[in-house]
């Protein structure tokens, strides 16, 4: 069964028996793997004897979204559609705002189901729905292992302020999410009462060509969509890498990754699939210190970036910081900066610096940044920026702009994590205060960092000649 504390109703309405339908309104899982919010919208079908609808609206207009995200997702939909075929289930993908035509739909269901959005215009989207509805809206939480609010009552300081509440939490949680089989199919509903568009997702490139998004930044090749495309990647992972993670995934050059982040970000994969397969694979074949060192970042981390989103209003700013990271880089805002570069400068990687231009080209090029690099590609700009407050909007607005996996609980963090959050006050040094530093020397200390720019300019170089 579905842990009761991932059910949360967004309402009081009762049930509308004179319902033809239970409709799902997917948004934030996009997969119909390890989906619990498919699963209990399955279950609710079969217990009413009625088919299952699920919708999707697309919003060209979501803040900071372009070409490149939508690339992404559409081809993830594209998969989900397929599948949700083969198990009986219709699905409409519209290109309308999310919560608008919902409503045409809901007026027809029994009972309206929709996944968890963290975000504020996420949750804006469903408070929305749930007060303009005659039927219940029940909220299904599948992208985290722990429900947020079961992890902790309160926004946490860092790690280990919360490493302890997940791991009390977790026997309860990490269960296999089995796949239930729809009794009555909808594909052959007729929705003829309703006034709407589906979208055809035969051609992607073509239904990009026709929706009117923001088309200044490319899709990229490297990272496509879709969970089946997601699994292979983490499939490699598991056989290829896992065994020294603990040892190499700092490391740039050997680019030691999963690659899981952007899937996650769309809902395309499940955090508790990957880890019950990872488990699995890693109790098999005796693996053991990188399996823990990926736990951490894929449950400890990610959850903890969770939790900084749904308490924290101000994620999206420097307000955000806790006090002694806001104090300090105050107290050192008006020192001199050796370098300073304007936001054009920053997105065209035009600095002094190969290894933060490389960083920066990564991101133009392939839509992610090595996580190691990010961080020290976050710092500089603190450090070459002529105030804290602005060089945190410029890290927001290029990573959002062109990260698959921006505009999103672990990049919010991660950014956030650049100017203090989530980790300890350091002896002090100029502009960042006790602010951690990070430096070119560094880099060049623990890594054969060249290496690192030979990668990216083989990148730079292929993307000349596509």
């Amino acid at each position: 069964m579905i842990h009761n504390s991932r059910i949360k109703p967004l309402n009081k309405k009762n049930i509308n028996p004179r319902g033809e339908y239970i409709l799902y309104w997917m948004q934030a899982s996009q997969r119909t793997e390890y989906n619990h919010a498919l699963e209990y919208a399955i279950i609710e079908a079969n217990k009413s004897n009625k088919p299952l609808l699920v919708y999707f609206g697309i919003d060209t207009s979501f803040p900071e979204a372009n070409r490149r995200h939508y690339q992404f997702m559409l081809e993830g939909l594209q998969e989900v559609k397929k599948s949700l075929y083969n198990r009986g289930i219709k699905m409409i993908i519209e290109s309308v705002p999310p919560d608008k035509d919902i409503l045409k739909f809901a007026e027809y269901a029994s009972l309206l189901v929709v996944d968890r959005g963290y975000l504020k215009i996420e949750r804006t989207w469903r408070n929305n729905v749930s007060q303009q509805i005659d039927c219940p809206l029940i909220q299904v939480e599948s992208n985290v292992i722990v429900p947020v609010e079961v992890a902790s009552s309160k926004e946490e300081y860092a790690a280990y302020t919360i490493r302890k509440k997940l791991y009390r939490k977790l026997p309860e949680f990490l269960h296999p999410l089995h796949t239930r089989t729809i009794r009555v199919s909808s594909l052959d509903l007729k929705l003829s009462f309703i006034n709407y568009k589906d979208i055809p997702l035969d051609n992607v490139t073509l239904c990009l060509d026709r929706l009117k998004v923001d088309n200044t930044v490319p899709e990229v090749n490297l990272y496509r969509g879709g969970t089946t495309r997601a699994l292979a990647l983490y499939n490699d992972f598991l056989h290829n890498k896992i065994k020294d993670y603990h040892e190499y995934r700092n490391d740039p050059v050997k680019n030691w990754i999963s690659n899981m982040s952007p899937y996650l970000h769309f809902g395309q994969v499940s955090p508790l699939h990957l880890i019950i397969k990872g488990n699995n694979y890693c109790k098999k074949h005796e693996i053991d210190k990188g399996f823990k060192e990926f736990f951490e970042e894929l449950v400890i981390r990610r959850e903890l970036s969770f939790n900084f989103v749904y308490y924290n209003p101000d994620y999206d700013s420097i307000k955000s910081l806790p006090d002694w990271a806001k104090k300090t880089l105050k107290e050192h805002e008006n020192d001199t900066r050796e370098f300073s570069y304007s936001l054009q400068e920053l997105e065209d990687a035009k600095t002094h610096d190969p290894y933060w231009n490389a960083a920066q080209k990564e991101l133009l090029l392939t839509g992610k940044i090595h996580g190691y690099m990010r961080m020290y590609w976050g710092k500089k700009i603190l450090e070459w920026t002529s105030s804290p407050d602005l060089a945190y909007k410029y890290a927001l607005y290029l990573n959002n702009k062109y990260a698959l996996d921006g505009r999103d609980p672990n990049g919010f963090a991660g950014v956030a994590w650049c100017f203090g959050k989530h980790d300890r006050p350091w002896p002090g040094c100029n502009i960042f205060g006790k602010v951690r530093y990070m430096s070119s020397g560094g880099l060049k200390r623990k890594f054969k960092i060249d290496l690192y720019l030979k990668r990216i300019h083989n990148l730079e170089e292929a993307s000349h000649v596509g």
